[in-house]
């Protein structure tokens, strides 16, 4: 008798721990990645436990009392490619959401591959890379910002540490394409003029992402040799896809530090239906010092942004998304009013900038049948930016306009495509992009000018066709069309891309690619005033022809190593060459491959080329064990040639990047996590061309040695980051307290050379220094 009561006695105090446990609930969806076709009696078994379960006929899952910590998940199905996904946190103050798509199997493989949560639905087979909200908020120095994150990886580089813009195996900033639910949007960036060598505003980067990283989903984020559905970029593409709200119960999530107050809420729409909506609300840390009188170095700036994501599934018309950002923007610098007091020739300027930018779409896809999916997206997106820059009178402090920069522009886009299954190992997609883009300029900047508008159409329709001939080779044949309607400029470009598993764990892949990009507005509408006339509106696209090869090998346990050689043959890049009218302004070294913010008014011609190439190696451990860690290493070179014929550096030639992202968390008592990481961050210095200083002196204002353009190389720039976190969960909630650190050994890195008109001399501006960023985030 006494044995049955012990043993009932300790039934019951296991029972009394597992229910002092604090638990979640993971649940989603399984589906065919190409159809979209719910996948029913899926397996699905969370590793190292005993829990697993099974799908229902429409696909859904749900693991109930899952203890908050760390998971793997293993995903299988008959006919299908296993596929083990890591770094699956559960916390108590939200359910895990998950959306996970398989392969149909055409190939014997060995053990399931691990790897992060994706959302790859490009066919990309080399130089894509799978960006994860929580890995935003996991990694040091990202400003919660998916673009910051992006520098983590082989062969990119942030241009300048106040803002996100990304040079992407050594091309410009510029180079870059964003997209929203995978349509081309206009820069989605607060604060545009952030980081540039002028203040001016640019075209694809800013101090931080409109839209939060509380509303993004899993993003896909490719860097070359691009699939037959991307077009009008050279360099790299940032496809932003949001998540869908929680359709079973309310949770909301407010989130305070640096960055700013972020307040996000989510639910379902109904009890009988499965909508859902998702809202988000930041304003800005220093938008909030600002109503107190607080400024940071003379300088007010604020932000803020509203996102939404509507999600309104059907029983027969299929699911509809209803989705918009807006942002708000603005930074005044406030000249000294005491002479005295002037140390930099900003001391005496006033400079005020604002800026605005929203978007508002739709989505809707449905299956039609078994085989064929179609999907349409449409997205309406514009800004508007306007910076005026005003010189101060010594006397009276009178403010006088010397600088004006006024930037508009509009894309509303229609995006729609079929993909049809024809079997296992072929699978046909058909689509389009038709956007009526609008831009518009008004620059004004010493003796130059920018100044005009063009209204028309970008016409892209593509095809591509995936085929298995035989069991371990995959290839991607497809079709891209490229139309501006302003000037009447085409371009056809082919593209392909072959896979080949070599073994259960590794795999060999190749892709080509002909890719095209329209030239900046500051480049079609520069107005010459000699010649009263934009010379540059009929431009050609910039071209280039992009190859990419990629080896990657699959270790146990979550982690991979890849290596990816590439190259880029850029050509039809607008030059400078010699006119006898311009004989005392001409720069025979100017390139649009080196543009930044400002405009260039000579007359232009697509003569330049230019050339990137270099080697990728890239060692990644998904968070397995407590531990992971991402390291690579690029070895590049970035070369043009201009007007004159003579090769030389890019500004963004910095030779090379080497990144060491490392972290470990550790589960110190019940229901609470400590994690810390840090990021080392190693990169070549990028090139500028000389100035002159005595001829300087004598203008009053910068000129540079034009025919020694890019022959300065800047000293290589160091950064070490580090964050550290704490996790509490409740039963009802959950907490995370962080510090984030960037550069914590407040090193002194380069960021550019200007002539000060004050103190008539070469000055050195650096980027900056030690940026301590404290949050405290709650879910419930």
């Amino acid at each position: 008798m006494s044995k049955k009561i012990t043993l009932s006695l300790l039934t019951l105090l296991f029972y009394i721990n597992l229910s002092a446990q604090t638990t979640q609930t993971i649940r989603g969806r399984i589906i065919d990645t190409n159809t979209e076709k719910p996948l029913a009696a899926a397996n699905i078994v969370l590793k190292n436990t005993t829990l697993g379960t099974q799908t229902d006929d429409n696909g859904y899952f749900r693991l109930e009392k899952v203890i908050v910590g760390r998971y793997q998940l293993e995903i299988s199905s008959v006919g299908f490619e296993t596929q083990t996904i890591s770094e699956v946190l559960v916390e108590s103050g939200k359910e895990v959401v998950l959306e996970i798509r398989l392969q149909e199997a055409t190939k014997q493989l060995g053990e399931a591959i691990v790897k992060a949560p994706s959302n790859n639905l490009t066919g990309s087979l080399t130089s894509i890379h799978s960006i994860t909200t929580e890995q935003i908020f996991r990694y040091p120095g990202t400003y919660l910002d998916p673009a910051r994150l992006a520098s983590a990886y082989a062969g990119v580089a942030n241009s300048n540490d106040q803002a996100n813009g990304m040079v992407i195996r050594g091309n410009s900033p510029n180079s870059m394409q964003w997209r929203l639910e995978g349509v081309e949007i206009v820069n989605p960036n607060h604060l545009s003029n952030a980081g540039t060598f002028s203040d001016r505003i640019t075209q694809n980067a800013g101090g931080v992402n409109i839209l939060s990283a509380q509303l993004l989903g899993n993003m896909n984020f490719l860097t070359g040799a691009f699939p037959a559905e991307y077009g009008n970029t050279l360099s790299g593409v940032m496809d932003m896809r949001l998540r869908t709200g929680n359709n079973q119960r309310h949770e909301f999530t407010a989130q305070a530090g640096l960055i700013g107050l972020d307040l996000s809420a989510e639910g379902p729409l109904s009890k009988n239906k499965k909508g859902s909506y998702l809202v988000n609300y930041r304003y800005s840390f220093t938008g909030l010092l600002g109503l107190l009188g607080v400024t940071f170095g003379g300088e007010d700036i604020t932000f803020q942004d509203f996102s939404f994501n509507v999600s309104l599934p059907t029983k027969k018309a299929g699911t509809f998304t209803f989705f918009g950002m807006a942002g708000l923007s603005s930074n005044y610098f406030a000249g000294q009013r005491d002479t005295t007091q002037w140390e930099v020739q900003k001391d005496g300027f006033d400079i005020n900038f604002t800026n605005k930018m929203g978007a508002l779409g739709a989505t809707h896809s449905k299956n039609i049948g078994d085989k064929l999916l179609w999907r349409t997206v449409v997205v309406g997106s514009g800004l508007e930016s306007v910076r005026k820059g005003y010189v101060l009178s010594k006397n009276n402090f009178q403010r006088y306009l010397t600088q004006s920069d006024s930037v508009t522009k509009g894309r509303i886009s229609l995006s729609s495509s079929l993909s049809y299954k024809i079997n296992a190992k072929n699978l046909l997609k058909i689509g389009a992009f038709i956007t009526h883009q609008s831009d518009g300029i008004y620059s004004i900047s010493n003796d130059k000018s920018a100044k005009g508008e063009g209204s028309g159409f970008v016409l892209q329709p593509y095809v591509n066709w995936q085929i298995t001939p035989i069991p371990k080779l995959t290839a991607n044949i497809g079709l891209h069309y490229l139309n501006y309607t302003v000037n009447k400029t085409q371009s056809v470009e082919p593209r392909v891309s072959l896979g080949y598993q070599l073994t259960g764990n590794q795999s060999l892949s190749f892709a080509y690619g002909l890719h095209s990009q329209l030239q900046l507005p500051q480049v079609y509408f520069a107005y010459s005033s000699l010649l009263q006339a934009t010379p540059n509106a009929s431009l050609d696209f910039t071209k280039a022809h992009h190859y990419v090869l990629s080896h990657q090998y699959y270790f146990k346990r979550g982690s991979y190593f890849k290596t990816e050689l590439y190259y880029q043959k850029i050509f039809n890049v607008p030059v400078i060459t010699t006119s006898p009218l311009f004989t005392q302004r001409v720069d025979p070294g100017f390139s649009t491959l080196n543009l930044v913010e400002d405009f260039i008014d000579e007359p232009l011609q697509n003569k330049g080329t230019g050339q990137n190439y270099g080697i990728e190696i890239t060692y990644q451990q998904y968070l397995t064990n407590g531990f992971y860690t991402l390291i690579n290493g690029t070895f590049y070179n970035s070369t043009y040639v201009g007007g004159d014929g003579i090769k030389r550096n890019t500004r963004y030639n910095g030779k090379h990047i080497f990144n060491l992202t490392a972290g470990k968390e550790w589960e110190y008592s019940k229901n609470r996590m400590i994690g810390a990481s840090i990021r080392l961050i190693w990169l070549g210095g990028f090139y500028e061309t000389p100035i002159d200083e005595k001829a300087s002196q004598q203008a009053g204002q910068a000129v540079y040695k034009v025919t020694e353009a890019f022959t300065v190389k800047q000293p290589d720039y160091f950064r070490p980051d580090f964050r550290i976190y704490l996790k509490k969960s409740k039963q009802r909630y959950s907490r995370t307290l962080a510090l984030d650190m960037q550069n914590i050994g407040s090193y002194k890195n380069t960021a550019y050379s200007y002539y000060d008109i004050l103190q008539k001399k070469i000055v050195k501006q650096y980027q900056l220094g030690l940026i301590p960023v404290l949050s405290y985030r709650w879910e419930f």
